[in-house]
């Protein structure tokens, strides 16, 4: 894939008040995308929801002047989740949806995410137009007359959250109810701070609710599926039937067991799929993972459900684009954004939740740890080496020698995956193996390899 100046796995995203992520440019975004979403037959509408930090209002201020400078009306609905977002896009009959937010990343850290008029994130193809927009030395020649400026509305941002809180319940069986079941649901500081402990207790659910206080500078602080320690200790004080991890946009999930065991996206795709195959509704036999799911979940689709996978890059709009392309309604990744096509066009946590929540309800002699332990994990290690530099070391001569020396010692008993993570200046390094000694030399054989290129290139 080309090396874009803007557009990551997952939209625009950095530190906030810094390129690309500072006033200028977000204004330039929104005029970029109104200009290449523009048909001439109408007016365009465009819906921007937002999670809950500070740098939020700065963004969503620019974005909205950019829109507006080329004629875009803008419809600014506050904090919601992504998924929330998606839905509202194709509900509002908009030509274009917004979310400014950087998941799972920390308070100073934003970005801008798009989606269009059905609900999906934007393919390369389009976003390469938009950068090529933003490229340009001089967008005034797109500024339409004053009596065409796009105007902007604040709506009721309960009255938004309201329809996706409805949206969500009516994906959990009619027939079920989550009464007698205990959670402890961690919000993140972030976007789903009123609608996801509304969900599940209007439901039946006994909510404990934790991460539900944003102040715009503690999204994913300690807490989020990012960081499960907290969510850990109170599954247990509380001696709840499970804890349900969201991000800061709430289009990811992970799970803690009444143990306090983490349970990863890999072990929640193997629940569902297995769901999914009982009840006749997995749509094309097929499963649709990265590159970094587990091998062990792998295994388990082929050999235990019969099923087949595919995996892709990392970064769930291209599984969600082999999903619509294939017609599966099943896919995922293994930090939990997880995309049920037959109700979402994007990872949701929250749909996800009541997906497993219903699998309890029906499995009531059995606990949440024994229903997602259907798969041994083959064993994995993530290292993630911070880069900060224009060089990529990846291109570098001695890098590449040394991953394929490391991936002949591997054989045909594990994988290597090192990539440049489009979210956050970071190189990961993943390495999984059998033999949990050589997975373990080979990944520190690796790391010191790249961090001695960086060093010298600094």
């Amino acid at each position: 894939m080309t090396e874009r100046k803007y557009f990551g796995t997952d939209g625009i995203r950095g530190k906030a008040n810094k390129f690309p992520m500072d006033a200028m440019t977000a204004m330039k975004v929104g005029m970029a995308a109104g200009i290449v979403l523009k048909n001439g037959k109408h007016k365009n509408r465009v819906v921007v929801g937002k999670d809950t930090r500070l740098s939020g209002y700065m963004i969503e201020s620019a974005l909205t002047a950019g829109f507006n400078s080329v004629g875009v009306d803008v419809f600014l609905i506050g904090p919601i989740p992504t998924p929330g977002v998606a839905m509202l896009t194709k509900s509002m009959r908009c030509d274009l949806g917004v979310v400014i937010s950087a998941s799972h990343n920390p308070y100073f850290d934003n970005g801008i995410k798009l989606f269009d008029k059905h609900g999906r994130k934007f393919p390369d193809d389009i976003e390469s137009k938009i950068e090529e927009v933003l490229g340009e030395e001089d967008l005034s020649k797109y500024l339409v007359d004053g009596d065409k400026i796009g105007r902007a509305t604040r709506s009721d941002n309960d009255k938004y959250q309201q329809r996706y809180i409805e949206y969500v319940k009516n994906t959990f069986p009619k027939n079920l109810t989550l009464e007698g079941i205990k959670i402890v649901l961690d919000c993140a500081n972030g976007a789903s701070y009123k609608v996801a402990p509304t969900i599940l207790w209007e439901l039946g659910a006994e909510v404990i609710t934790i991460g539900d206080k944003p102040t715009g500078l503690n999204i994913n602080d300690k807490c989020g599926s990012t960081d499960v320690g907290m969510l850990q200790k109170k599954v247990i004080e509380h001696n709840a039937d499970l804890g349900i991890a969201l991000d800061g946009d709430a289009d990811r999930i992970i799970l803690v067991d009444e143990k306090g065991q983490e349970v990863d996206g890999d072990k929640i795709i193997a629940l569902v799929s297995k769901k999914m195959l009982k009840e006749k509704t997995l749509k094309g036999g097929k499963v649709i993972v990265t590159k970094m799911s587990n091998l062990g979940l792998e295994n388990y689709l082929r050999d235990e459900l019969g099923l087949g996978i595919e995996r892709t890059e990392v970064g769930d709009r291209y599984v969600a684009e082999v999903m619509r392309n294939g017609g599966y309604n099943l896919g995922g990744e293994q930090s939990g954004h997880i995309i049920l096509g037959d109700f979402s066009t994007t990872g949701d946590g929250i749909c996800v939740a009541l997906q497993i929540l219903s699998v309890l309800i029906k499995n009531k002699d059995k606990k949440i740890s024994e229903l997602v332990n259907l798969y041994k994990t083959v064993p994995q290690v993530l290292k993630n080496i911070k880069f900060e530099n224009e060089e990529n070391p990846l291109t570098n001569n001695s890098v590449i020698q040394t991953i394929e020396e490391c991936k002949k010692e591997l054989g045909n008993t594990g994988r290597i995956l090192i990539r440049k993570s489009g979210t956050q200046p970071l190189i990961r390094v993943m390495v999984e193996c059998i033999d949990e000694d050589l997975m373990n030399k080979i990944i520190n054989l690796l790391v010191k390899k790249i961090k001695e290129v960086l060093i010298l290139s600094n």
